[in-house]
């Protein structure tokens, strides 16, 4: 019979703990965790491509939206919004609506940017005359539907090649 107890109290505390809640923070946290590569050619739109991976953690489980653009991705040169993805509503799960998960997401490939020694930009398809590659790298951050900003990460180093 004590046997049974100990079993009996072994089993409960087992189940309590398996169906507690995680304890996230209500903002979302991402956290990087694949680029697919670290060079791509230069251009405009698809000819190239990358995919980031990174995983997300959010404790009150409201992520996703079926109206809004929730994922920003930033080129790191120079600080412009490069994509807005967004992130399908997800439905909360059970009394704890913590939640967890992965993001991948394909960022197509950037311009070479080269500014001559006047200062003036130089266009796409010229920066090639001036230089062989450039490098940037991507600064990600996600909202929640409460408008809860997550950190932002960082890529590292992508070589973009002009020529």
């Amino acid at each position: 019979m004590k046997n049974l107890t100990v079993l009996l109290t072994f089993t409960v505390l087992l189940l309590t703990y398996c169906v507690q809640p995680p304890d996230y923070p209500i903002e979302p946290v991402i956290e990087l965790k694949n680029v697919s590569k670290n060079e791509l050619k230069q251009g405009q739109g698809s000819q190239d491509s990358l995919f980031v991976t990174f995983t997300f953690t959010d404790g009150d489980g409201d992520l996703g939206d079926q109206d809004s653009l929730n994922i920003f991705v930033v080129d790191g040169r120079d600080g412009n919004e490069k994509s807005r993805f967004r992130i399908p509503f997800i439905e909360p799960q059970g009394t704890g609506n913590g939640i967890n998960g992965e993001i991948t997401v394909r960022l197509n490939t950037s311009c070479c940017i080269y500014v001559t020694p006047e200062g003036i930009p130089v266009a796409c398809e010229q920066a090639a005359n001036y230089i062989e590659k450039d490098t940037l790298t991507y600064r990600i951050s996600i909202r929640d539907r409460a408008g809860h900003r997550s950190n932002e990460i960082e890529t590292s180093q992508i070589v973009l090649k002009c020529k």
